[in-house]
């Protein structure tokens, strides 16, 4: 199926991401069923999807007249059998309890069509060792991130037998409703984020326990440094504006070495200093790499400034 013929989805739980998910494709005009064994859940997820779009019309970027349509567009129930019928693409965003998804997995190949994707948004769980489905095929990770209506980005991972045209539907899917894609190779527990985030937040629990600041210095702190760097390069970016060499350097003095850092020295390739390093600079001097990343810090911190984004929420 091409994704532009997707008119009906099903969304399995109404939580934190369910509720924001469904509010997504009934935005870009997508029948949803949004189910949850929890009625309470429901009425509670309807309520936060009707928040969620007024927040959109007091920003400007909905109408008044669009939120009756949408919310229209919007089915809740705790029949999840039901709602499996005719749906094109089903999205599983349960707790992160292995049986669960097991459970839920089950169900949904017993209820919806052979041709409906099967996805799950399992932030850590590898999904695809723990459910048992017949046509592991149609079985895709499709990760979304809080809150599911503003965050851009949907991490899209196929499992060892995910089938290719699966895992591109699913990816052109994600497009049509606005969001941005980035399709992985193969799937790894955490994705890319998450694991990035993990490995934040371990040392942050680690200082909090030991007294070595507050909570609100250390939000602060990240946000003057790393919150201004990272929407411009990144992290594998910062790594060659940083310089190879004393990546290299530093991973030796604590007695670590690495292969992509290794070899990049040995070639000569240290970064945006000499025009090449983990990324190619398009034979660009390090003055005009440089003028390019410093203008957009520069625009970065006098944004953050004027919203006043280093306050506490």
């Amino acid at each position: 199926m091409d994704p532009k013929d997707v008119k009906r989805v099903l969304v399995v739980g109404a939580g934190t991401m369910g509720n924001g998910i469904a509010q997504v494709f009934a935005r870009a005009g997508i029948e949803v069923g949004l189910v949850d064994v929890d009625a309470k859940a429901l009425d509670r997820a309807v309520e936060r999807i009707e928040s969620g779009l007024k927040t959109f019309v007091e920003y400007g970027s909905v109408s008044e007249k669009e939120m009756t349509p949408i919310l229209k567009r919007i089915q809740t129930s705790t029949d999840l059998e039901a709602m499996a019928k005719g749906v094109d693409f089903a999205l599983e965003a349960v707790v992160e309890v292995p049986d669960v998804k097991k459970e839920i997995f089950s169900r949904l190949e017993a209820s919806c069509s052979e041709a409906a994707v099967l996805a799950s948004n399992t932030s850590s769980l590898d999904i695809f060792n723990i459910v048992e489905v017949k046509n592991p095929k149609r079985l895709v990770g499709a990760h979304w991130f809080a809150p599911p209506h503003i965050i851009p980005l949907v991490e899209v991972a196929p499992g060892p037998e995910t089938a290719p045209e699966v895992v591109k539907f699913t990816d052109g899917l994600m497009k049509r409703i606005g969001k941005e894609t980035l399709v992985m190779k193969e799937f790894v527990p955490g994705f890319i984020v998450n694991r990035l985030q993990n490995a934040i937040a371990l040392p942050v629990l680690e200082m909090l326990v030991q007294g070595s600041a507050s909570p609100e210095d250390i939000d602060r702190a990240v946000k003057l440094t790393l919150g201004v760097r990272l929407p411009i390069v990144g992290v594998v970016q910062t790594l060659d504006f940083t310089g190879l060499d004393l990546v290299h350097d530093i991973m030796k003095g604590i007695g670590m070495a690495h292969p992509v850092i290794d070899e990049r020295v040995e070639q000569g390739h240290l970064g945006a200093k000499t025009g090449k390093g983990i990324y190619e600079y398009g034979g660009r001097s390090e003055a005009e790499i440089l003028n390019k990343r410093d203008k957009l810090y520069l625009q970065m911190v006098d944004h953050l400034s004027k919203i006043k984004a280093l306050e506490p929420v």
